[in-house]
């Protein structure tokens, strides 16, 4: 049996009914090997406070297989013992922390502990819990918990005969202590008595030498002190040269802060400017993607519903003629029963007269039976009028409940219609107030740029004389970044383009150098050299030096500060 792992690690213990808590539970990891080169690990969990607390859980290679296929797991089973003892190490490290990322949980049926119990590695994030590994553990049986408190109570008494060998092992070197200082003082002792000798006799040859030195100390001293009043003399005049060259130093000093400090803050809200455009940006060709699918789908929509209004027509049309059919057999049937009604009529009429005249009755008999075929006929006739009145007021039932149907899909159809309409209408409105941000920012970045050349304008100085001071300040140069918010606009002058010396092309070089592709620009931000505008470096985007001024070619969407960072600090120049 091999111990992989055996620490104290802090785990939330749940349960059903009682509110979540804390716990200091020992966690042991064991592997064995089998004589059928069979592995076995054994996942224990222990209370040193409480021993009668042990869950165990073995897990054979067959098991490990199901449990990889329940939970998902990439590893397998040679290498789930290391990576299980990784994410507990990752616990015990996060447990101080006041938000860990990493918890063990440790969930039981009853608040006594007892039964099963599912022990959980959970990864927390601002979003939800990750479950990385869930364990369900049993309760140690009477026996392990036997074998247990024996192997404790084992620990314990091999334990204590330890603790009685480090006691006899203190008193022998509290002896041997006590038997050593007293042999150490006693030679501390004689040291001191030849340390005071050596002092009285060092301090007697110190007094011999201090006499000396004082003689030739102010023999020296009379030398110097001609010495030193020339030298005041001169550093006075020094001195006020300093406070002179001081007073400028700090004057340029706080120009230079004061330019700093603005340069950095405009540097700042640049960037945080180009940061929201690229988020709008993305958030534009989000929505209009968005937009493409809803118009998409409406017109899907809008072709389903002519396909069902065209559907409707014609049951409609079925319908009415339908209903023609209906009351024109409707009125056949009233005509029938008229003539129902006068054969009645007729028939007691001539029931009555046989019953006064039976002589007439015997002429008539003939015309009688005549009529009674003829009624039979008749009745036959509206019998099968009537199974042909009730067929077809079947099929308007039928036609009915399709109508009803189609009635209700057009209702559905027409509510997804005016829900996608009003996501449309938000989409669109959206859309409308991200191209509102862009406008903004635009007219932020054009007003940061105006401000850049005002700043600049007004706070052009001659440069200033040269002073013989070790501060190493050197000559301030004016360096502007000149900004076009329209792509269409020229950067400079052809003339100024062509008119470039050997030395403005080393410059160039050298500052080409400097950024490279390092400034990480895409190559959408760059101007192609089909709008007219010599370009001459398209990874740095400079174009021309001349009478100390660099002019810049820029996207809409960015700044050419960052870029001119690491050129400034060399030249001791200011972006205004």
């Amino acid at each position: 049996m091999e111990e992989l792992f055996n620490k104290v690690l802090q785990v939330h213990l749940r349960h059903k009914d009682c509110e979540e808590k804390k716990a200091n539970v020992r966690v042991t990891i064991e592997l064995s090997t089998t004589p059928v080169h069979r592995r076995d690990l054994l996942v224990k969990l222990t209370d040193d406070a409480d021993p009668y607390f042990l869950f165990t859980l073995p897990i054979s290679e067959e098991d490990f297989q199901s449990l990889k296929v329940q939970q998902g797991l990439l590893i397998d089973f040679a290498s789930f013992p290391q990576k299980f003892i990784d994410l507990l190490n990752q616990c015990n490290l996060e447990k101080d922390s006041d938000n860990p990322r990493f918890l063990l949980h440790l969930t039981c049926q009853s608040p006594m502990i007892e039964g099963c119990a599912t022990f959980s590695v959970v990864e927390t994030n601002a979003f939800k819990h990750l479950n990385h590994l869930s364990l369900r553990l049993i309760q140690g049986s009477d026996k392990e918990v036997k074998d247990y408190l024996a192997a404790c109570l084992a620990s314990l008494k091999t334990l204590s005969e330890k603790t009685k060998e480090l006691e006899k092992l203190r008193s022998e070197w509290t002896n041997r202590t006590s038997s050593l200082s007293s042999r150490h003082s006693e030679e501390l002792q004689l040291e001191r008595e030849k340390i005071l000798e050596l002092q009285s006799k060092f301090q007697h040859e110190m007094e011999q030498l201090r006499q000396e030195l004082e003689s030739a100390h102010k023999q020296s001293s009379q030398q110097l002190q001609s010495r030193v009043n020339e030298l005041e003399t001169s550093c006075r005049e020094l001195t006020e040269r300093r406070y002179k060259n001081e007073s400028i130093i700090r004057d340029l000093k706080i120009k230079l802060t004061g330019s700093e400090e603005e340069c950095q803050r405009l540097k700042q809200q640049v960037l945080s400017l180009r940061k929201e455009n690229s988020t709008l940006d993305t958030e534009v060709h989000e929505k209009e993607r968005v937009v493409s699918q809803m118009q998409v789908r409406v017109a899907v929509l809008e072709q389903e519903i002519k396909d069902k209004e065209m559907v409707m027509c014609r049951t409609k049309e079925v319908l009415e003629a339908t209903q023609q059919q209906k009351e024109s057999v409707e009125e056949t049937a009233e005509n029938k029963e008229v003539q129902l009604r006068k054969l009645e009529a007729t028939v007691k009429s001539l029931s009555e007269e046989l019953l006064k005249a039976n002589g007439i009755i015997q002429k008539l008999q003939g015309e009688v039976r005549s009529l009674v075929g003829k009624v039979k006929v008749k009745n036959t006739v509206t019998v099968s009028q009537e199974k042909v009145l009730r067929e077809t007021q079947a099929k308007l039932e039928s036609v009915d409940r399709d109508l009803q149907i189609a009635q209700r899909q057009v209702l559905s159809k027409e509510e997804e219609v005016k829900e996608l309409k009003e996501q449309l209408e938000m989409t669109l409105q959206k859309l409308n107030e991200s191209k509102e941000v862009l406008k903004t920012n635009e007219n932020v970045i054009n007003w940061l740029n105006k401000q850049l050349n005002e700043v600049q304008l007004t706070k052009k100085t001659p440069s200033a004389e040269p002073l013989d001071t070790s501060s190493g300040l050197s000559t301030l140069t004016g360096l502007r970044a000149q900004f076009y918010p329209q792509p269409g606009k020229p950067a400079l002058s052809p003339a100024m383009a062509t008119d470039v010396t050997p030395t403005d092309h080393r410059l160039r070089l050298t500052v080409n150098r400097q950024f490279g592709d390092s400034a990480g620009l895409d190559p959408k931000y760059f101007s192609s050299g089909e709008d007219g505008i010599p370009v001459y470096s398209m990874s740095s985007n400079i174009i021309q030096r001349g009478c100390g001024q660099v002019f810049l070619w820029c996207h809409p969407h960015m700044t050419c500060t960052k870029m001119f960072l690491p050129y400034m600090k060399q030249t001791s120049c200011l972006v205004s």
